[in-house]
């Protein structure tokens, strides 16, 4: 159910980190049950590395918030996959902000990239190819719009909140303007975003239809199937044989443009040779696995992923410390909530 974040209350810690606050390599915070095969594998790989981790969850979300806060417990580096959808996470999440941790996603990144409109501005000015699209107001703002190039995006069009994942909200076989009006209203908050449907063109007997993955610096392409949600591993002999490696150059630009550490795209071949993203950042990663799940990711993408985490841990280890860490005024950034939630 939506929840309003905006009235959690701003802790501090109450003293400065010291010597005799124990440190861990790796916090991870999740709270959706299906992640809890990731954090396993996750946890797993960093042990085998010597990596010292912390396992925040529902259960024990409070007591460690007060051990941070009490300086008894700090987090070299935080990846957060609770506090966007679990206002209890949200406290520990401020905490953590303010130490000065590494934290995989800053949340002024979030605020910034999870703005489908923002981005998609974003990935025009960059040269980016992308659906045509139009940006409406909010419901709330401006009730009354006229769509004059409605004709342009063609029948049927896609109509999409601008904050939110999941599909939640998304329209792919709208028709007529009374879609549009229907779909404002049903999110009465949101701007929405009008886009040409992308029709991609077919390698082998495969939708040219792709998820790419950027992770601390790593790149991964896999197939994933805009009809069915079937992801398939890409072999590096396809990426040859199609000239698919442009993908990791534009997942590179947009985690440039979106300061992102981790996250995924979906981009489409077109039977022009366009790669276009078609849906621009989804900066908390469904990380279902395929074993258990027909609509999950592929073994390899998912050790890939997790190699990728561990190695950016170990560099972090090897870096010098600072002997004071910074404190930012990030107060504003938690109104991305209000949106999100409101």
């Amino acid at each position: 159910m939506p929840r309003d974040f905006s009235t959690v209350p701003l802790l501090t810690r109450e003293k400065p980190i010291t010597a005799q606050t124990q440190r861990i390599d790796l916090a991870i915070a999740w709270e959706w049950e299906y992640d809890q095969a990731f954090v396993a594998q996750l946890e797993k790989a960093c042990r085998h590395e010597r990596i010292s981790t912390c396992i925040v969850e529902p259960s024990n979300v409070e007591s460690i918030t007060a051990r941070c806060s009490a300086d008894e417990l700090a987090f070299e580096t935080y990846l957060d996959r609770g506090s966007d959808a679990v206002k209890e996470f949200l406290p520990l999440a401020q905490l953590v902000e303010k130490s000065g941790s590494r934290i995989i996603n800053s949340y002024a990144a979030m605020q910034w990239a999870m703005d489908k409109a923002t981005m998609h501005l974003e990935f025009l000015a960059a040269g980016l190819d992308v659906p045509y699209t139009i940006i409406l107001s909010s419901y709330n703002k401006q009730p009354k719009v006229e769509i004059a190039a409605l004709d342009k995006l063609g029948r049927p069009f896609i109509i999409k909140p601008a904050i939110g994942g999941g599909g939640v909200g998304v329209v792919t076989g709208a028709e007529t303007a009374s879609d549009v009006v229907q779909a404002r209203m049903s999110q009465n908050r949101q701007k929405y975003l009008l886009q040409k449907k992308v029709e991609p063109v077919l390698l082998g007997r495969k939708r040219a239809w792709f998820r790419a993955y950027f992770v601390l610096g790593d790149t991964y392409l896999v197939w994933w199937d805009d009809l069915t949600h079937i992801y398939q591993n890409l072999k590096p002999s396809e990426e040859r044989e199609f000239y698919l490696s442009p993908m990791r150059d534009i997942i590179t630009k947009i985690a440039k443009i979106s300061g992102l550490d981790f996250f995924s795209a979906e981009i489409a071949l077109t039977p022009d040779g366009r790669f276009v993203v078609v849906d621009y950042v989804n900066e908390v990663c469904d990380m279902r696995s395929q074993n258990d799940h027909a609509d999950g990711l592929p073994e390899r993408l998912t050790h890939g992923i997790i190699s990728s985490i561990v190695a950016f841990i170990i560099r972090q280890k090897h870096k010098p410390r600072t002997k004071e860490l910074p404190l930012q005024n990030t107060e504003h950034q938690w109104s991305r909530f209000d949106v999100m939630w409101g």
